[in-house]
């Protein structure tokens, strides 16, 4: 199987060249750099192999922001580092967070074709390979086992969805899982479904989004004043289908409050276009905020359009929606990461489908943070409640995922110490 897997990447090697085009086409693509995809020319090319390489694959924002403090951590200077990723938002964060590091390099993740991986693999000579959550490359796999190079799954992450679609050939996942020298699942259900697939030396810590770094940019004055005199929440990481659902929640908590603000961070800032006119629909004030944008007095609605600015935002929110997670139809692949708005001290709200993130929101729930609501009426009446105290924020709530993230960071540090 491995070998017609290998024929039909080398063979659908064209038509992923122009999927890759046509997604520089939907702006999904640096336009500039999206070549490191796909032609061996711009590949990382390893110069100084007397300094140890270690080598992230981390496809998106989630992924990449879980290993940025893991990074800081393992800095020093007789190592060298090679990211990795898909999405071009992760490119902008990682030139964000760690673009300041001199021992790393960012690049663009090769397509996963036979002669690409092993063109790839020659170049940047890693001494160790480590692959971020549900990436799972198998000819990239299988090449870095044959090169004997040590390959690390850090943070996995296999729900029941996946681990059913894996299971549908047993005996090829488990050669595929079972190359991995180290598995670090981030949750205990990720354990099991590993173990299901095949995979050796597991070992459960942590979810290391716990540690997370979230650097709390400030707002200018301007805009600061403007949100301080208003009541202000936050839907976070929206998508399809919810955007409607808090703006009826707006429509209904402005009857009580006139001062109203909603702030709206879509998960994929491309739809903000499509969020506008909903809004408009409603006859709401709508504005779509750039970073560095002030904000318009009369309006009600804003539309985050840039990532990375969550944190100064929820600064003045006592109370934010996480999203993916009220709509049915999400229900296997529910949830997004609440752990940046808890972390702010914010009062976190969810719907029932959060299945990703199941432990995670079990935990906060465990400190008071998180609550489920159903109904628009529900997070209504919730937010009306919370309008009538200003934000305190309980440093010992906060403190307690600050310290329970810095054990899982330190625990991950130490088993992966005997290969770096």
């Amino acid at each position: 199987m491995l070998l017609i897997y290998r024929y039909l990447t080398n063979l659908l090697f064209p038509v992923l060249i122009i999927l890759v085009y046509f997604r520089i086409f939907l702006n999904k693509e640096d336009k500039f750099r999206f070549k490191e995809k796909i032609f061996p020319s711009f590949f990382y090319s390893n110069k100084n192999p007397k300094k140890k390489l270690i080598w992230f694959h981390a496809a998106s924002i989630g992924e990449v922001s879980s290993i940025i403090s893991l990074i800081k951590k393992l800095n020093t200077d007789d190592i060298n580092f090679l990211i990795t990723s898909v999405t071009l938002t992760s490119g902008k964060l990682i030139e964000k967070e760690l673009g300041s590091n001199q021992n790393l390099i960012h690049k663009y993740f090769p397509l996963d074709c036979y002669f690409l991986v092993n063109k790839f693999l020659s170049l940047a000579k890693p001494d160790i390979a480590m692959f971020v959550d549900s990436e799972i490359w198998p000819n990239f796999l299988f090449e870095i086992k044959k090169r004997k190079i040590p390959l690390v799954l850090i943070n996995g992450r296999i729900n029941k969805k996946t681990l059913n679609k894996w299971r549908i050939f047993p005996k090829i996942s488990e050669s595929i899982f079972k190359n991995f020298d180290l598995c670090l699942p981030s949750s205990r259900e990720s354990e099991n479904n590993l173990r299901l697939l095949g995979a050796k030396n597991i070992k459960y810590i942590g979810n290391l989004k716990f540690n997370t770094s979230f650097i709390s940019k400030r707002l200018d004055i301007q805009n600061k004043n403007f949100l301080n005199s208003h009541k202000v929440w936050f839907a976070s990481s929206t998508h399809k289908g919810e955007e409607i659902f808090c703006l009826n929640v707006h429509v209904k908590v402005k009857k009580i409050y006139n001062n109203l603000i909603t702030i709206i961070a879509p998960r994929h800032i491309s739809r903000i276009i499509e969020i506008e006119n909903l809004s408009k629909t409603l006859n709401l004030k709508t504005q779509i905020l750039n970073d560095g944008e002030k904000i318009i007095k009369n309006k009600e609605i804003i539309i985050i359009n840039s990532f990375g600015v969550l944190s100064k935002y929820f600064d003045y929110c006592k109370s934010v929606f996480v999203g993916k997670s009220i709509l049915k139809k999400l229900e296997a692949v529910g949830g997004q990461n609440p752990i940046e708005a808890a972390k702010c001290g914010c009062k976190v709200y969810h719907g029932p489908y959060v299945y990703n993130f199941n432990e995670v929101y079990e935990y906060l729930n465990s400190l008071g943070i998180t609550e489920i609501i159903e109904t628009d009426k529900k997070l209504a009446d919730k937010l009306i409640e919370d309008f009538k105290d200003t934000k305190i924020i309980d440093e010992n709530k906060v403190n307690k995922i600050d310290v329970y993230g810095e054990k899982i960071l330190s625990d991950t540090i130490v088993e992966l110490k005997q290969f770096i």
